[in-house]
Formats: C-alpha cells, sequence, structure tokens
C-alpha cells in the first residue's frame, strides 16, 4: 500500500492504462464501435463522471469514475436512487477507457454487452479523501456535480466480497441524506427517456435517428489558458456548499491560505436582476431573516456568493449566541454577511478557477458597491497554519479554516478545505433530556450512524436561565414515549429521563470522546437551525494536511513522530531505572493516550514544568516562563506584574511538545481558564509525615471532604504521584469573583478548624520537626501564583508515579498510590474517564464562606 501512495501520478495512469487489457480480450472492434482506448484523453481540471443506460441482457446503468486516466466502472442493475434508504446493487467491472465516456450507439448481437447505450448522466466527481483508499477498504465517497445527479454518494463492498469469498466484486450504491436526497423519491429521475447529451430515446440511438451526442471527454480544449477555463452557463437556483474535514494540526506547509472560523450560520447569497437571496446550507430560504444584509446586496450584479452570516460581540469576535438572540428578537441590523467565495458572476461559472482567482475577483466585485460593514470579503493568511490557529486561539475564536489557493470549488467535504479548532466541538441530535423537578438537568444525544441514532452521552452544562427556559420549552413540544436511541449503550427509561422525537440539532463543547464513543465533559452551545438531524455524524479529525495530501509528517532518522509532533531521541531514558527504562516516547504517547482528559484541567491557565532532559538521575529544573526556541504549540500568556510570559499548554499536540522538551511533571494555576486572577478551584494537600501511614492519609482525605461538602463544596480527590493525596473543590466563576486572599484566607480556615478540632493527627505547621506523626494540611496552593502538580501528570520520582484522579469510592484503606504509574494510568482509568461530572460541579465560593460563618 506504502509503495502504491507513493508512485507518481503519471506511472499510475500508465498502469491503469495497462489495465485496460481485460476491457480489450471482450471486444472485437472489428464488429463494434465502442472504443479501443488507443485515443489519449487529456485530463481536466476536475474529475469527470458518465453514467451509461444500457440495454442489455437486462436494462441497467453503468456507473464511470474517472482515476488514474482510466473509467473504474460498476454496473448498477437497478440504477441510482436518491433515496438515501434504497441501496442499489452495484458490479464492479473491468475498468473502461476515457473516451468511453462519449460513447452512444448499440453494441451489436453476440458481443459482449450487446445492447443499446445511451448517454444517461455526466459531469463531475470528488472524492472525500484519497480514493485510492477507499477503493482498497471497500468505502469510497464521493460527491457528484451532474447534470442529473448532484450531492453525496457512497460505494460500499459488501462484506463477503470484501473477505474474497465470491467470484463477483459487489457494491452497494447509496446517496448521502443531504439536499440532493429525496426519500420515497420512486426512481423519479429514471423516468426521463432521453439522453443528457442528444435527447434521443433508447430506442431512436437502436434505430440510428436523431442527433449525434455532443462530445464530453473528448471535446477539443479551449485556446485560453488552462487556469481561466470557465464556461457561461444559467446560475442555478442553489449549489451544494463545498465542506470542511475536521484535522487535528492546521496545515503547515505552502499553498494554503488561512481564514478565522466563522461561528454563525453558513449562508448562499443568490442575486439576480437586482433581487437578493439567502439560502441556507440546505438550501432553505432565509431571506427574511437577513432582510438587512438582502437589501444591502441587492446592489450586487447577478452572482453567486459563499458566506457566513455572524454577530460580532464588542470586540469584533462572532458570538453565535448574539446571532441566535438577534434573529430571535428580530433585531439583524447590526449582523455582517463575511464573503469567503464567489461561484457565479454575470452568468460565468467561476468554480472551475483556483481559489485564489475566485477570492480576487470577490475582492473586486464588492470593493466599488461600498457595502462595508454589513457586507464583507474574509481575508486569509499564508503563514504557517499552526502560527495562526494559536493566535485565533489567543483571542477566544473557535478556530481556522485552512484552504488550498490553487484548487477549484468543489460541492461535498473533500480534502481542499480542512478546519483545526482551538475547543472540541461536535453538532448532535437531542433524543431526550432529564429532569430535576421543572428543571432541565441535562440532555440525552447521539450521532447517526446509517440510520441509526447511536447514544453519545449526557450534555449536563451550559445551559444559563436565558437559554434553559426557550430549550426546554422546545423539548416538550416533541416529547414523545419512544426512546430514539440504538446500540448497546443506549440508556434504558429511568423515572428522570423524558424521550423526543430526533429533530433538534445542537452544537456543543467537549472534551473529547471515550473509548466508548460517549462525549467528555459536554457542554451545550446553541440550537442549529441550519442543520438536518439526519445528517448528523460523529466527526473525528484527521490527521494534519500537507501541501499535496492529508498525511502524517515523516520522522527525521533518530527521532519518532507523535501526533504530527517530531520526538527527537525517543528512546532516551527518563526514568532510567524502571525496568524497562521509561523513555522520552513513553512519555509522549503516555500524553497522547491522557491527553484529552488531561487538557481540561490544563487550558487557560498558566503552567509551569519540571523538566529532566537528561532523565530524572541527571537533573532536573522549574520553569515558568517561556523562553526562546518555544514550540508554536505550547502557548504562552502575559500575567500582570511579570514582564516574562507564562508557559499554557491549551491542546494535547502541546503536552506532546512538553515531551518533546523532556518536562516530566506539569503544574498549572489553580485560576479559572483565562483569568489569572480569579480562582477556580481550591486544592488542600494532605502531606504526612515520614511515620505516617497511607490509610491515615485516607482517612484525612474522606474528613476534609466531610468538610467542604457541609459548606455545599463538591470536591473530588486525586494521588499526588507521591506520599499525599489533594483533595479538589472546583469553583464556579461569579459575577462578583472573589480574589485569591479571600480563596486563600477560606481554606487557611477550613484547615484551621479540622487542626483544632484533631490536633493529634494535623498540623498546619510546615516544620518539620512539628510535624512527627501529623498530617501537614496544606493550604498554600490556593494563591494567586501557587501551583499543584496537574490531573495526571507524570512525576519525576521513582516509580514514574502520576497523580491520579480516583473515585470516593476508591479513597479507603489499602488504597496503593504507587499502583498508578506512567504505564499503568491510562487503563486503569477506564471508560469514563476521571472524575465524572467535575465541570458540572462547580459552586460559587461565596455561598461557602456565608455557610462556614454561620456554623462558628
Amino acid at each position: 500500500m506504502a509503495a502504491r501512495k507513493t508512485r507518481s501520478r503519471s506511472a499510475r495512469k500508465g498502469a491503469a492504462r495497462k489495465g485496460l487489457a481485460a476491457y480489450r480480450t471482450k471486444r472485437d472492434f472489428s464488429r463494434t464501435a465502442e472504443p479501443s482506448g488507443a485515443r489519449r484523453v487529456g485530463s481536466g481540471d476536475r474529475l469527470r463522471f458518465v453514467i451509461q443506460r444500457h440495454d442489455a441482457t437486462r436494462l441497467h446503468y453503468d456507473l464511470r469514475l474517472e482515476l488514474d486516466g482510466v473509467f473504474k466502472s460498476w454496473a448498477v442493475t437497478r440504477g441510482p436512487s436518491l433515496d438515501p434508504r434504497d441501496k442499489r446493487l452495484a458490479v464492479e467491472v473491468e475498468d473502461h477507457p476515457l473516451d468511453y465516456g462519449d460513447f452512444e450507439g448499440t453494441i451489436p448481437a453476440g458481443q459482449y454487452g450487446g445492447g443499446t447505450v445511451q448517454l444517461w448522466d455526466r459531469g463531475y466527481w470528488t472524492p472525500d479523501g484519497d480514493p485510492h483508499d477507499g477503493l482498497e477498504h471497500g468505502d469510497l465517497k464521493f460527491t457528484l456535480d451532474g447534470q442529473r445527479l448532484q450531492g453525496g454518494w457512497v460505494l460500499v463492498r459488501m462484506k463477503r466480497d470484501r473477505d474474497g469469498k465470491s467470484k463477483r466484486n459487489n457494491w452497494l450504491l447509496i446517496k448521502h441524506r443531504d439536499q440532493a436526497a429525496h426519500e420515497g423519491d420512486e426512481d423519479r429521475l429514471l423516468k426521463d427517456p432521453r439522453s443528457i447529451a442528444s435527447g434521443r430515446t433508447l430506442e431512436q440511438i437502436a434505430t440510428g435517428k436523431g442527433r449525434k451526442p455532443q462530445p464530453f471527454m473528448t471535446r477539443r480544449a479551449r485556446t485560453m489558458p488552462r487556469a481561466a477555463r470557465i464556461v457561461a452557463r444559467p446560475m442555478p437556483d442553489f449549489v451544494e456548499p463545498q465542506l470542511c474535514k475536521l484535522v487535528d494540526r492546521a496545515p503547515g506547509g505552502a499553498g494554503w491560505g488561512h481564514e478565522v472560523k466563522l461561528d454563525g450560520y453558513r449562508l448562499q447569497l443568490r442575486v439576480e436582476n437586482g433581487e437578493a437571496r439567502l439560502l441556507t446550507r440546505k438550501g432553505l430560504d432565509w431571506t427574511d431573516r437577513f432582510d438587512r444584509i438582502a437589501a444591502r446586496a441587492a446592489r450586487l450584479p447577478d452572482c453567486l456568493i459563499d458566506g457566513e452570516a455572524v454577530a460580532l460581540d464588542a470586540a469584533g469576535a462572532p458570538d453565535f449566541g448574539a446571532l441566535q438572540a438577534a434573529l430571535s428578537d428580530g433585531d439583524t441590523d447590526d449582523l455582517v454577511f463575511y464573503a469567503f467565495d464567489l461561484l457565479f458572476l454575470e452568468g460565468v461559472d467561476l468554480r472551475p478557477l483556483p481559489l485564489r482567482q475566485r477570492k480576487k475577483r470577490l475582492v473586486e466585485l464588492l470593493a466599488p458597491h461600498k457595502l462595508h460593514p454589513t457586507i464583507r470579503p474574509v481575508d486569509h493568511l499564508e503563514t504557517a497554519g499552526d502560527a495562526v490557529l494559536k493566535s485565533a486561539c489567543r483571542m477566544n475564536l473557535e478556530g481556522i479554516v485552512s484552504k488550498r489557493l490553487d484548487a477549484p470549488y468543489r460541492s461535498g467535504r473533500g480534502g481542499d478545505w480542512v478546519k483545526s479548532k482551538c475547543r472540541g466541538g461536535q453538532e448532535v441530535v437531542i433524543g431526550g433530556w432529564t429532569t430535576d423537578g421543572s428543571k432541565l438537568r441535562s440532555l440525552l444525544v447521539g450521532t447517526h450512524r446509517g440510520d441509526k441514532l447511536v447514544y453519545a452521552g449526557r450534555v449536563g452544562t451550559g445551559f444559563a436561565a436565558a437559554k434553559a427556559r426557550p430549550l426546554l420549552k422546545r423539548l416538550k413540544a416533541i416529547q414523545t414515549k419512544d426512546n430514539p436511541f440504538s446500540g448497546p449503550t443506549a440508556p434504558g427509561k429511568v423515572s428522570n429521563v423524558r424521550w423526543v422525537r430526533p429533530e433538534l440539532v445542537a452544537e456543543v463543547e467537549f472534551a473529547g470522546w471515550t473509548d466508548s464513543g460517549m462525549v467528555r465533559q459536554a457542554a451545550f452551545k446553541a440550537l442549529r437551525a441550519d442543520k438536518d438531524a439526519e445528517e448528523v455524524e460523529t466527526e473525528m479529525p484527521a490527521r494534519a494536511a500537507s501541501r499535496t495530501a492529508l498525511a502524517t509528517p515523516t520522522a527525521k532518522p533518530g527521532s519518532a513522530i507523535v501526533m504530527g509532533v517530531a520526538i527527537s531521541h525517543p528512546d532516551k531514558a527518563l526514568w532510567p531505572a524502571e525496568d524497562p527504562p521509561v523513555t522520552k516516547l513513553d512519555l509522549a504517547r503516555y500524553y497522547e493516550s491522557v491527553g484529552e482528559w488531561m487538557i481540561g484541567h490544563l487550558r487557560g491557565r498558566p503552567c509551569s514544568i519540571v523538566r529532566a532532559p537528561d532523565g530524572i538521575d541527571g537533573g532536573t529544573f522549574f520553569q515558568r516562563h517561556a523562553m526562546p526556541g518555544l514550540s508554536n504549540l505550547i502557548e504562552t500568556v502575559r500575567v500582570s506584574g511579570d514582564r516574562k510570559p507564562y508557559l499554557q499548554v491549551d491542546r494535547v499536540e502541546g503536552l506532546i511538545a512538553m515531551a518533546q522538551w523532556g518536562a516530566v511533571e506539569l503544574h498549572p494555576w489553580n485560576c479559572q481558564p483565562g483569568e489569572p486572577e480569579v480562582p477556580g478551584r481550591l486544592v488542600f494537600d494532605l502531606d504526612p509525615a515520614p511515620d505516617v501511614g497511607f490509610d491515615a492519609v485516607v482517612r484525612a482525605a474522606n474528613d476534609v471532604r466531610a468538610r467542604l461538602e457541609a459548606l455545599g463544596l463538591a470536591c473530588f480527590c486525586k494521588t499526588t504521584g507521591g506520599k499525599g493525596l489533594h483533595v479538589v473543590a472546583p469553583l464556579l466563576r461569579e459575577k462578583r469573583g472573589l480574589d485569591w486572599k479571600i480563596a486563600k484566607e477560606f481554606a487557611r480556615q477550613v484547615c484551621r478548624r479540622l487542626a483544632d478540632d484533631e490536633p493529634e493527627r494535623y498540623v498546619m505547621a510546615m516544620a518539620k520537626k512539628q510535624r512527627t506523626g501529623r498530617i501537614f494540611l496544606d493550604y498554600l496552593r490556593n494563591d494567586r501564583i501557587s501551583t499543584a502538580v496537574a490531573t495526571l501528570s507524570p512525576r519525576a520520582r521513582p516509580g514514574a508515579t502520576v497523580s491520579m484522579p480516583i473515585e470516593w469510592s476508591q479513597v479507603r484503606r489499602g488504597l496503593d498510590p504507587g499502583r498508578f504509574t506512567l504505564r499503568t494510568a491510562a487503563r486503569l482509568l477506564g471508560r469514563t474517564g476521571p472524575w465524572t461530572g467535575y465541570a458540572a460541579a462547580a459552586t460559587p465560593l461565596s455561598r461557602a464562606i456565608k455557610r462556614f460563618a454561620e456554623s462558628k
């Protein structure tokens, strides 16, 4: 497979043309008018397809997709169906020459495939990803832009043929659920008897009547430069939009333009004869909702523009919540339409042009009409994608969209447009909700796999009152008795669960996927009125994009690649005393395996690190600030009162870069994300004297828990990777934020009261001579620049132990913190991950302070 991928395009074409031997041996070209394949047919700007209606022994339809200089071909026995539920048998046959795409006529009786051939459809096709991989693995997804067929399709090889148990090579041709789909289609398109190329019926072709077909594959090339081969044609009512693939890293090579990812509604602006219409990505007319934008756009000449409507916050950043509020209130005067592509202009189809040229023409179109600020062109940057993404994340934007500047506009989801996000996100279908009395407690959500809605977990946060009330009203309006979810993880009926018809699409932010396919730490963002529930599928990031394809970077000699990050000297022993030694590569792979869980506790917070570039036996040092040579995968943040920027880790790739640095410990601040001056959690460090057994520390953790819960604070426990435990209480961001001084004093008072009540067990003094036989209650982690070792961070100690988050049911006699190591932690986390419900458990500190004062 690897060898195939490295072959040049010309080599693949040559091999494919030689592969026409099977086609030629089946035909006697002295008797049949079918082309022999000797004629050379040049490649175009886009891959072409044809479908031929073939009245042979049985009427069927031959689907032919251009690839590597030939047509890959399938005989679709009943013809293509626009109904996604109707799967049509497609038998793979021998490759055909490209000039066969212009053949319309009669194959003589006695010849292979004898019967009449009609050109039924033709146009362009776009593979979703590498088509060679799709063919090899029996799952070829693609988009058709034809005269009869449009939108997304998939060819799926049948299982028994995939396993080589059949002499035939049978596939299923299935229509994707999109704007071009039509449930209950009843083969309406197949009932048109005319040729797409000549207008003739099969009977007319068989009798030699009517005009010859207009050529498509062999038509003479225009004399103008290839880059300018654009055609005049009527502007369509709607063009299926080009969509983005999600990738785990922004592409870094040349030839990419990087745009800010706009958090709004994707719209197509269609202007004709002085009238403007705005259509959603599904082709729904939303002109009335954006009437001011339409009124301004009506000044433009006839054109079709791809863009997005957004609302901007005070800082000029897109705010989806503000957009929904504006539409709900009918106050849309300040909304902005960002135009990022020009598809048609005054009767000319610009889609074959490179994006760079389309963007240039878009700017030239908008400039003289002075539509700013209502309608604005989208700028792009051509610097390294990682750097652009890093800047976008610093500005609290959603992410970036990277586009190949030399590519034509291709409807559907290909690899020419990719998106990389600052925060994990996913569109999900709501299938139910749980209640807490009359309140909305959580949403039960799923995504589609085929025709089934598969359960994907609960969304338990993000329901501010302004969102919860209208959302609950919408849910009650579609309540049903039937559970809409399928699959082994589907929830059962319990008293506080309410089911709904799976019609509403929600956008959520989350910390990633569990091994069982559940969303982790998901927060509700908004409903998406522009999305069809039946199209919502799990969106997993592909590998980072290179200049020519989506690919994994190549490791230099003596290095390894983890999540696209080069790890030099991967065999260097960081914990040399272990058997076998724990290496730098082991550390990187550990961060990869637990990174999504770690990031939720690191993101947005300054983070100090302990580095051991020569292993923990070769000396370690503590680092707070950024220094020259810092990877662009690691963020920096400036904190008031300090001239040097602090380190910050906001994504998993940043953790891998930390491994490359030999960062064996991570110590984040305990602030609210993005707000160093605001306490985000309290940490109580239980540090026993050398002569105190660990069971006493377990008892101390439960004592602290009892005290905090009595004050209304939820709390969680983790090992320190050493001899102690941490009790952690997440704090809710309050409108009148409490400062670090108050938080530290509260923690001190809680510890003081516990030490006063049981002085024989607990002590507040740091001096070791006063701690004999007792546990030091360390409240000093709760200060502005103080840190605590991160959840799941390794420690620079023998055993390669980690700071392990554990459930309270585990905090009992016999707990052994030494069993949680860099080699065991990922497995011991289980499927649900650590600290379920941590984010939702955040509690106002002010309420706890009030209760504490009242309890004196």
